[in-house]
């Protein structure tokens, strides 16, 4: 008795393709972006602590 077994077809890979492209694009522009906010909130907060948190050889 023979089993049957699904077989992907070539639209399914080209779907699934599709769909990992477009996942790794969001996830990548999401990195790309949570980078550039973070980084700009440590310039931020270095420049705080630089200008009214260090102490000042002058004082």
């Amino acid at each position: 008795m023979a089993t049957l077994e699904p077989k992907k077809t070539k639209i399914e890979e080209t779907v699934v393709d599709a769909y990992q492209k477009i996942e790794d694009a969001v996830v990548g522009t999401y990195q790309k972006i949570e980078d550039a906010v973070v980084g700009t909130y440590q310039k931020i907060e270095d420049k705080f602590v630089e200008t009214f948190l260090e102490e000042r050889d002058d004082e």
